[in-house]
This record gives C-alpha cells, sequence and structure tokens, in this order.
C-alpha cells in the first residue's frame, strides 16, 4: 500500500521565505510489521549480504551489559537506490545496508551502527543473518517490517541558525498563531525513519565533522524509536492511517510502533556520512528526551 503524507496546511515559504534556501529532501520509509525478503527494502528485515563476505561482528565493550567477542550485528535498514529518490548513493552501487551492535555503547549509551553500500547485481548467493544475541536488548532489535518510500520537503527546526531565528521569531510566532500549528512538531522535518532531510533532533543538534577532510557530514539516516508522536501525528500521519476517534485522529499500533524499537526514552540514531571523500566514512549521534 502507498503511504501519502497531507498536504503541508501552511505554505511555510510564503511566510518565512528565508527558509526557501535550507529546504531539503527527505524519504519517509513508513515501515509496517510484514515479511520482506532479502531482495526488498525494509526495515528489520533479512539483508543481501553475500555468502563469501563474512558476517559483521562487534568486538567493542558496550556500557550496559555484556557481550561475548564476536558478537553479530543485526540488521536495522535496507534500502535499495529505486526506493530513496534523490539520496546520492555511491557510483557503482545500488543498495544501502544499515547494520548495529543492539548493545549500548559509548557515553551516550546508543547501538553501534555500522553501514555498507554495495552493487545487488554482484551477490549471486545470499549468506543468512546469524540469529540476534539471546541477551541482546530487546528494544534494539527492529521487528522485520516492509516499507513504503515516499519523497517529502522538509525545513530546519532546531538546525536553523540562531541569527536567522532571531530574524523569523515575530513571523513564525504569527505563523503558528494564525494556522494553529506549530512549526517545530507541524511543519519543520517529517519524525520517523527516514533518509536525507534533517535529523530528527530531540536536544540540541550535534553535526559530526569529517576526520578525513575537516567538512560537515551530510545526514544519511534517521533510525527513530516511532513514527509518529502526540503532536506530529497531526500532520505527519499518513492518509492511509488516519482513523478519527471521537473527533480526533488516531493511528494503528502499528503505524507508530510497528519497529518494535524504542531507544533510550523515544531516543533516535543519527547517522552521517562524508559525500565529499571517496571512502565515505561515517558516523552517528544519539538523543533522546
Amino acid at each position: 500500500m502507498v503511504r501519502r503524507t497531507p498536504p503541508r496546511p501552511v505554505a511555510v515559504e510564503e511566510y518565512l521565505p528565508e527558509l526557501g534556501s535550507l529546504r531539503r529532501e527527505a524519504v519517509r520509509l513508513h515501515p509496517r510489521p510484514g515479511s520482506p525478503s532479502c531482495h526488498e527494502s525494509s526495515v528489520g528485515g533479512p539483508l543481501l549480504w553475500p555468502v563469501e563476505e563474512p558476517w559483521p561482528v562487534c568486538d567493542g565493550e558496550p556500557e550496559r551489559g555484556v557481550h561475548e567477542p564476536g558478537t553479530p550485528f543485526v540488521p536495522v535498514v535496507q534500502v535499495r537506490r529505486e526506493d530513496a529518490p534523490g539520496i546520492p548513493f555511491p557510483p557503482g552501487c545500488d543498495l544501502l545496508q544499515v547494520l548495529w551492535c543492539p548493545f549500548e555503547h559509548g557515553e551516550w549509551c546508543c547501538p553501534l551502527p555500522l553501514v555498507r553500500w554495495r552493487d545487488s547485481a554482484a551477490v549471486t548467493a545470499v549468506r543468512e543473518a546469524p540469529p540476534p544475541p539471546a541477551d541482546a536488548l530487546e528494544d534494539h532489535v527492529p521487528h522485520p517490517c516492509v516499507v513504503h518510500p515516499e519523497r517529502v520537503t522538509e525545513y530546519p527546526s532546531w538546525d536553523i541558525p540562531k541569527n536567522l531565528r532571531d530574524v523569523l521569531r515575530d513571523r513564525m510566532e504569527a505563523m503558528e498563531r494564525s494556522s494553529g500549528f506549530l512549526f517545530h512538531y507541524h511543519l519543520a522535518d517529517a519524525p520517523g525513519i527516514k533518509l536525507g532531510g534533517y535529523p530528527g533532533w530531540t536536544q540540541d543538534p550535534v553535526w559530526p565533522d569529517c576526520p578525513d577532510c575537516g567538512r560537515r557530514m551530510d545526514h544519511l539516516l534517521t533510525v527513530a524509536s516511532r513514527e509518529y508522536d502526540g503532536e506530529s501525528i497531526r500532520t505527519w500521519l499518513p492518509v492511509e492511517d488516519r482513523r478519527e476517534v471521537d473527533g480526533r485522529q488516531r493511528a494503528s499500533e502499528e503505524a507508530s510502533t510497528g519497529t518494535g524499537m524504542m531507544l533510550g526514552d523515544v531516543g533516535g540514531v543519527y547517522i552521517f556520512e562524508c559525500r565529499t571523500c571517496p571512502a565515505r566514512p561515517t558516523s552517528h549521534w544519539f538523543d533522546c528526551s
């Protein structure tokens, strides 16, 4: 089934034309429980992993829990290029795969992600993923979900430069009063699991710099705990998932939490890459409420 985000209820750039230069395109994945194959885009589904390539394992020391050296990573996201319009794939690659160690690592206690790009046509025999570790954090292992990719337009929220926020403040407040919609929750950046666009920050933005060239890295992927919350549901819930109950918009449980993930206190993992350096080095950040 197609998933369609409702048309924006406010023409943001008519009120705030300065944001036009900061407009970005994102691809919402809209994961819903299902049984994807290794040849399909998915969240938590099987990966098209070549049998001759060892399955990645984690040898790091987690902050919470203890795992044995060689703990296998678990599949998180697989996206085919045809399902990610506008997202730049490396030359010769048509498949993005993201895995992570399902234990908490580092100062901020988040899963440790790994990014792989590949040419799907080069995979002739597929390696089956090992089962998740028996003691893995259950809410860090996504349930298999099919996806319904949709391209949407986003504007920065917490990423608006401070000097521009000062310029826009009065007009933004007037826009919110006249429309009844809050810029941050209803109009700026889409919630949920998505490619491109802006990270769905909960706390202040933290953009990493490339360790090789020093330039600020690009946002590749947000992996969020939930697809919606009580506020964002008003404008970001797809038309196909809308149900009116007692005069209010509601979403099915699978539309909101079908992946089964809970990262910290309704947090998100943001994965970044440098698109300037040939090796496309990656980094990540995690925040929550």
